[in-house]
């Protein structure tokens, strides 16, 4: 990743996405998915997961046929030389 960021970033050595941490967790319900503009939220990564969210929010399966748990979704944010890995997880209400 190095040789990436030296080559196409104006600040080569600005280091991991400064918007995350590692084992950083958020949890969403209908209210929170409405109001995720309010800066806290990286919204260049927000673009790449919010449609897995919303799915996981209305109770759909996220990646049915694709991942070996339908409630869950590894996505990535679009940013190419400080990618940030999302799991998204659907948690299903206890009736």
């Amino acid at each position: 990743m190095a040789e990436i960021t030296v080559r196409y970033l104006a600040a080569p050595k600005s280091g991991p996405c400064p918007m995350f941490e590692v084992e950083q967790e958020f949890l969403f319900d209908s209210a929170g998915y409405e109001s995720i503009n309010c800066g806290k939220f990286c919204m260049e990564a927000w673009d790449a997961i919010n449609r897995y969210v919303y799915a996981a929010l209305q109770g759909g399966s996220i990646m049915r046929d694709w991942a070996n748990d339908e409630k869950i979704m590894i996505a990535c944010c679009n940013d190419g030389t400080r990618p940030v890995i999302f799991r998204i997880e659907r948690i299903d209400q206890e009736e």
